[in-house]
């Protein structure tokens, strides 16, 4: 048993070790350096443009101008090396960003996105989960969550198809209890970021609550949402509403600042 106390207290003190803050505050897990999370964010751009067709013309064009804007006001050190941006030719509606400055958006939301105010929204989401290292955070969790199952197993002599079971019905509590709520926290957590980041490049941030609405209208049945990696609908568009007076003031002073793009719609 003493090993499995020095596995648990080594374990602890590497968590202990490799806390750190998100952007609204937060205390994180992050075990990963930059340097890896930016060469697993590089690898899997690529793999995305092998996979998929990506298209130019009108639509590429207002893709890329929204984040540029929004890139714009990033911190400096967020801006280092510039973003890439692809448009990928896919009904589903969504857009993703990673690790190392790579933006990508399916087809299918700007069929969502009735302007550039509600694409902004998107893709200041998505650079919101870069900036608040979720990538980072999920890969940490999902670590030190297998290496928790792994020393309570050794500790409790959870061997055989028994132990097979109550390790698996563990596994579901873990998955359940632990990372899928903590999916959740973090689109909570880009919704306010990317408010932010779109309001302080002159993006209506109020456009926001339309273009979830837009996606509830389209997007069908939802599973529970405590089976869920995203908040409700609702819930998101409540969080979206709530939050909306505090970045208001932010999307004034940069228009009056001159951050008016105008990004025009494909």
């Amino acid at each position: 048993m003493r090993w499995i106390h020095g596995v648990a207290v080594g374990a602890l003190s590497l968590a202990l070790a490799a806390c750190t803050t998100s952007p609204t505050g937060r205390s994180q897990l992050t075990l990963m350096s930059d340097e890896q999370l930016d060469q697993m964010g590089a690898q899997a751009f690529d793999q995305y443009q092998q996979e998929r067709a990506t298209v130019g013309g009108a639509a590429y064009r207002q893709v890329q101008c929204v984040t540029e804007a929004i890139v714009r006001s990033l911190p400096p050190q967020a801006r280092e090396g510039g973003w890439q941006v692809r448009v990928f030719e896919d009904d589903s509606a969504n857009a993703f960003a990673l690790p190392g400055g790579y933006v990508g958006v399916n087809t299918g939301l700007l069929d969502i996105a009735e302007n550039q105010d509600q694409l902004a929204a998107v893709i200041g989401h998505e650079i919101g989960h870069v900036l608040a290292h979720h990538a980072n955070e999920r890969a940490s969790t999902q670590s030190a969550t297998n290496l928790g199952l792994s020393v309570l197993s050794s500790a409790a002599g959870l061997e055989g198809a028994g132990g097979e079971q109550v390790m698996a019905a563990m596994g579901l509590g873990a998955q359940y209890g632990i990372l899928l709520p903590f999916s959740r926290r973090h689109e909570s957590e880009a919704d306010v970021i990317g408010l932010q980041l779109m309001a302080e490049a002159g993006f209506d941030p109020r456009a926001s609550v339309a273009l979830w609405q837009n996606m509830s209208a389209a997007g069908g049945g939802q599973p529970p949402e405590w089976m869920s990696t995203h908040p409700s609908h609702g819930q998101r568009i409540a969080g979206l509403e709530a939050e909306i007076p505090e970045v208001l003031p932010r999307y004034e002073r940069a228009r009056q600042a001159g951050r008016t793009p105008n990004c025009g719609r494909p």
